[in-house]
């Protein structure tokens, strides 16, 4: 009985090998929307930093309608921070975002929290 566990790890690490990086990549991202995060985006330009947004839960890479291709920039949706102060303030709204693949930017999970 103890083997069933012991195998079926195994089995999945197998599966999981198998799988290209950008598979790896999208079930990473269903586990990550599945638990949730506290997401910040910083925007840089010219060394400074230009936006920051706030509770993100993903980045997501646009594709094409009809090729399915990747597209040169990432999308979602986040609280603007216009004071840069890691809080959601009184009239900051929620807001949806682009971002090129050519601009300066960090994701991470916000510090604060």
């Amino acid at each position: 009985m103890r083997i069933w566990p012991f195998a079926i790890l195994i089995s999945s690490l197998f599966w999981l090998g198998g799988c290209t990086q950008e598979t790896q990549n999208q079930l990473g991202r269903a586990v990550q929307n599945w638990t949730g995060t506290d997401g910040v985006l910083d925007i840089y330009s010219g060394g400074k930093l230009v936006g920051r947004f706030l509770k993100i839960d993903k980045l997501s890479t646009a594709h094409g309608t009809t090729d399915g291709t990747p597209r040169q920039y990432r999308f979602g949706y986040g609280y603007l921070d216009r004071n840069f102060n890691y809080a959601v303030d009184k009239g900051e709204k929620k807001v949806y975002f682009e971002v090129s693949n050519f601009s300066t930017y960090i994701f991470y999970e916000n510090p604060e929290k």
